[in-house]
């Protein structure tokens, strides 16, 4: 019966022996989750999500780290321009850890070093540029600040998701400068529009008076030319008919005057030349004679 008693106790203690065993060799590590294993103090393993075996007693899980992206606290900052202007600029950072092996042995507080690393390039990139840029820049230079970034901590088996500069703000002192600036910089456009606008008006008149200039030159071009005409056929009738021609023409010149001055309203008094009613009987002779 002792002998049973004790066989069977061995039985029992191999048993729970080979149950402890499989406790401790398998390992269970969640989907959001990598497990670090060391053999005696050295890295062993790093097991992914599921089922994983290790050598029990031999191998311990170390480090449980999550593989969930992580928001760092948003940060401020302050930074300098190229024109010597403060700002003061509010960043935000997303990681992953991706190689848990380089993060738990190469950096101790990872959150404090992404944020040290993110200040460090933020405050660089800034002093390159002047406000004008960073403030109608500020995609340009977020892009320019991720990529440095996850440059930087590759080494620690991190993964900068997003790095975003949220504001960029100035003093209250810097704040009044720019806006008297704007002020200054608004009135200026105004001017510089109103004297475009005088200078257009101006020119506008000019080429209207010059316009006019030339229709008048051209109307005085078209009556020199029937003057000229006219001139021309008086002369060649003068020269056909002979100066009685040219004593017809002066005799009824002579009588449209008088007729024009005859012309009005009223009762007049007309006051004639003596040699006027002479004009009357040389038309009326040269006629007749032509008739």
């Amino acid at each position: 019966m002792e002998a049973f008693l004790g066989g069977n106790a061995v039985f029992l203690a191999i048993a729970a022996f080979v149950i402890l065993c499989i406790f401790l060799g398998v390992r269970i590590v969640p989907q959001s989750e990598k497990h670090v294993v060391e053999r005696f103090g050295r890295l062993r393993a790093v097991l992914g999500p599921g089922i994983n075996f290790v050598v029990p007693f031999l191998d311990r899980v170390r480090h449980k780290v999550s593989v969930l992206e992580r928001q760092l606290p948003t940060a401020h900052q302050d930074a300098i321009t190229t024109d010597n202007v403060l700002v003061k600029v509010e960043t935000s950072v997303f990681y992953r850890i991706t190689e848990p092996e380089k993060t738990v042995y190469r950096i101790r507080d990872v959150d404090a070093a992404i944020a040290t690393t993110v200040a460090g390039i933020v405050r660089s990139e800034i002093g390159k540029m002047e406000l004008d840029q960073v403030q109608s820049n500020r995609t340009g230079l977020t892009a320019q600040i991720r990529e440095q970034v996850r440059a930087m901590v590759d080494d620690w088996g991190i993964e900068v998701t997003r790095a975003e500069l949220l504001d960029v703000n100035l003093d209250e002192a810097t704040r009044a400068a720019m806006l008297q600036q704007l002020n200054a910089e608004r009135a200026r456009r105004a001017q510089v529009t109103e004297a475009e606008g005088k200078k257009r008006a101006v020119e506008l008149n000019a080429d209207a008076e010059l316009y006019a200039a030339e229709q008048e030159a051209k109307a005085r071009r078209i009556l020199a030319d029937a003057e000229a005409y006219a001139t021309g056929v008086i002369a060649e009738a003068i020269k056909m008919n002979g100066l009685e021609a040219a004593q017809y023409q002066v005799a009824l010149k002579q009588v449209e005057a008088l007729a024009e001055v005859a012309k009005g309203e009223g009762k007049q008094t007309i006051l004639l030349p003596a040699h006027a009613l002479d004009a009357f009987t040389d038309a009326f002779k040269l006629l007749k004679g032509r008739g």
